[in-house]
């Protein structure tokens, strides 16, 4: 029991912490898609990607022919890569498009975010103070009991580094927050001065939710700053004085005290039942506890320090399970010796006809029957307990008031090691304006508002300015050959003019005559077909400039930015790290755009900037393709891609594929409207998921395990170096605890 009783209590908060590194084997694993990239015009922007190619190797052109006709940007190549990984915390689960003017919206999600802000953070801020305030005040106490606690608390959240000050959690929290300053006196501070003083808000909602979690219940352990304990108030409340002290009628009264203490009363009835099973399997922990042997946690530690990467995978995977196995077995000690500290502590102190134990015995259904009996209880909470009662289960709360000074002296800090509380957050998508949100109601209202496109055509006055363009040409042609009958005339009358004698000529001046006018007629003539002339090819010019000008604007598209981050509401299916089926309902799963080749200065740059176009910048609309990554649900198989071409049948063995959002169907990425092209082949990307057990094996400390825990995700535990030799009898003196 040495190991056991040495690093009870630090050794959840390592877990939580991240700093005990478990014990991984990827050998085995098929590969899965960890990044993926789009190229335009060639692959050339693939380069260290595997390229998505046909059966022959060549490259599949995912914007194939749906380009449009005169006047427009024509065709251009769009090309799939990917990278791989054996990891599935590192696998892509998740392949969706959004189109330009599909259902989404940046304006709805920053309203959400501010809505957040205003109704949840900042109550839960409001009240969460007390438990800070408490902290700082016992940090500075001279009553040895709170200070230790606060010592404990300051030396754990100091392996807190929070990013944007650079301090240290618990050196931070000593000093008022931003929001306890208010925005006037804390911008009046010099940008050092800033940093000592944390933006809880942003901590709060930012933060991963092991560090939350922690920080929450780290800081509700170091609240109450009284000279004794809750339980030693607890024990000399009554209700019934309680009534009398309000000094109102027993009606009256016990309106007042409903209204002060029922809520926090609620939320201790909710936890009841968890605690009651635990402390009525007693007898069961005291046989395990005798019977556990931590030496099996250090020989499967020393397995792991052994290995030289010489081992073959199934070694290696013999090693990590044996070390999965001995840390959960540590596990359930410790939850077991904490039973057994608490349990023997609770038999000790005597409460109305009882103990108690007794009073925590009740089942939940008689306390839900009268739930008076627990607003003394409630009562002799500090402000700070109670602000921090959704953070710790009973058992916990029952620790912190048994643990003596002393019993933190035995805290081992030896495995801790720094850790930003932002550890794993991608905190981009919290930022204003970088972050859309689509949900059914968005994409059936932005679906309804869909029109067709139609055909490439020309405006009105375009027409007419062909039909002038026309009526000019043809007048041209009119008066040219008018001119040319009158030449041809005027030449014929000359010419019988000169052939005549001489004296001939004299007599005939009519023929003179007329030629003349033959003559003259066909020069204006030939004037007017020239001037029609130029009017026509001055007025067929700007025809032709108007003209392609508007089949260039029908195909010319101004593109709106591309969301850096899609957020979508859906059900997910998921496994645990044990292989268990689980279903998750109304998530908010978070899709990041894929990035692409183009590069600044190149087209629509200043818009969408590197992210990917499947339909290569020259489409009626953008078509964004985004990725997922979540760790509960199943990773796409690198091996499985697989492109149909101009077939809606879904091939064997497949259900999904690159889809569209609010839809599993895989998507025709060369779907029209969003394509010139009618009549452009359909192209179908086509994907599987791995839904078997995950290969991987070791010290996975997801929310589900520590949720087994309890405590919110979080145990203090019991120091149980006693316990291991005295658990078969009940204890007639103090127990201590941590």
């Amino acid at each position: 029991m040495k190991r056991l009783s040495k690093v009870v209590l630090a050794m959840f908060l390592a877990m939580l912490m991240a700093t005990l590194l478990p014990v991984q084997v990827y050998a085995d694993s098929p590969d899965y898609i960890s990044e993926v990239k789009v190229s335009a015009k060639n692959t050339d922007g693939l380069k260290g990607y595997t390229i998505l190619s046909d059966s022959n190797g060549k490259a599949i052109d995912l914007n194939k022919k749906a380009g449009g006709g005169t006047g427009s940007k024509g065709d251009r190549a769009v090309y799939l890569g990917y990278k791989t990984t054996k990891k599935r915390s590192e696998a892509i689960t998740d392949l969706a498009v959004m189109n330009m003017k599909g259902g989404y919206s940046v304006d709805d999600y920053d309203y959400l975010m501010e809505q957040q802000l205003k109704t949840q953070i900042i109550p839960f801020v409001e009240t969460f103070l007390s438990a800070i305030k408490e902290y700082r005040q016992n940090y500075y106490s001279k009553n040895k009991e709170n200070k230790k606690r606060a010592d404990f608390t300051y030396k754990m959240l100091n392996y807190y580094i929070d990013d944007d000050t650079g301090k240290r959690l618990g050196e931070l929290l000593l000093n008022e927050t931003k929001f306890e300053l208010g925005d006037k006196a804390y911008n009046d501070l010099s940008d050092e001065d800033k940093k000592d003083h944390a933006d809880i808000l942003t901590i709060v909602a930012q933060s991963n939710g092991y560090a939350t979690m922690t920080i929450e219940n780290l800081l509700t352990r170091a609240s109450d700053t009284s000279n004794d304990t809750w339980i030693e108030r607890f024990a000399e409340t009554d209700y019934f004085e309680m009534l009398k002290l309000t000094g109102k009628t027993p009606s009256d009264a016990g309106k007042e005290l409903a209204r002060k203490y029922d809520d926090d009363a609620q939320s201790i009835v909710e936890k009841w039942d968890d605690f009651y099973t635990e402390l009525n399997n007693y007898k069961q922990a005291v046989k395990d506890v005798k019977a556990y042997d931590d030496s099996d946690l250090e020989d499967a530690t020393a397995q792991v320090d052994g290995l030289d990467g010489s081992e073959d995978e199934e070694e290696q995977e013999e090693v990590a399970e044996n070390v999965e196995q001995a840390q959960a077995d540590f596990s359930e000690a410790v939850k077991k010796a904490q039973l057994i500290a608490v349990y023997n502590r609770l038999e000790e102190i005597p409460y109305g006809d009882g103990t108690m134990l007794d009073f925590f015995l009740q089942p939940v259904s008689e306390i839900e029957d009268d739930i008076t009996a627990l607003y003394p209880l409630v009562a002799s909470l500090s402000q700070g307990q109670r602000a921090g009662l959704d953070f710790v289960s009973l058992k916990e709360l029952v620790m912190i008031a048994v643990t003596e000074a002393n019993d933190y002296d035995n805290v081992d800090y030896s495995k801790m090691k720094d850790v930003s509380i932002y550890a794993g957050v991608n905190r981009a998508v919290y930022q204003k304006g970088g972050v859309a949100l689509t949900t059914d109601a968005l994409r059936k209202k932005a679906l309804e508002k869909s029109k067709d496109l139609g055909d490439p055509s020309v405006s009105g006055f375009t027409i007419a300015l062909i039909v002038i363009s026309s009526v000019l040409l043809t007048a041209t042609v009119a008066f040219a050959v008018a001119a040319a009958v009158y030449k041809v005339k005027s030449l014929l009358a000359s010419s019988s003019y000169m052939a005549l004698a001489p004296i001939a000529r004299n007599n005939n001046i009519e023929m003179l005559t007329s030629s003349l006018i033959y003559k003259s007629n066909s020069a204006l003539m030939a004037k007017i077909a020239k001037g029609f002339g130029v009017a026509a090819v001055f007025i067929t010019a700007i025809t032709i400039s108007i003209y392609f000008w508007e089949l260039s604007e029908f195909y010319e598209v101004d593109f709106t930015p591309i969301p850096l981050y899609m957020i979508d509401e859906k059900d997910m299916i998921g496994y645990t790290s044990k292989g268990d089926k689980i279903i998750l309902n109304n998530q908010a799963a978070y899709y990041t755009a894929v990035e692409c080749n183009r590069k600044e200065g190149d087209d629509h740059y200043g818009s969408v900037g590197n992210r990917a176009d499947l339909n290569g910048d020259v489409g009626a609309q953008w078509l964004a393709l985004y990725a997922c990554k979540n760790e509960i649900e199943a990773p796409i198989l690198a091996d499985s891609f697989k492109v149909v071409i101009d077939d809606t049948e879904v091939p064997a063995g497949y259900k999904t594929g690159i889809h569209m959002f609010g839809s599993d169907t895989a998507f025709n990425l060369n779907t029209y409207p969003y394509d010139w092209n009618k009549s452009a082949p359909k192209i179908f990307v086509y994907f599987k998921t791995d839904t078997t057990k995950p290969k991987t094996t070791g010290s996975n400390f997801t929310a589900g395990s520590l949720a087994l825990a309890g405590g919110g995700g979080l145990i203090i535990g019991a120091s149980v170096s006693a316990l291991s030799m005295k658990v078969t009898k009940k204890k007639k003196k103090k127990v201590q605890t941590v």
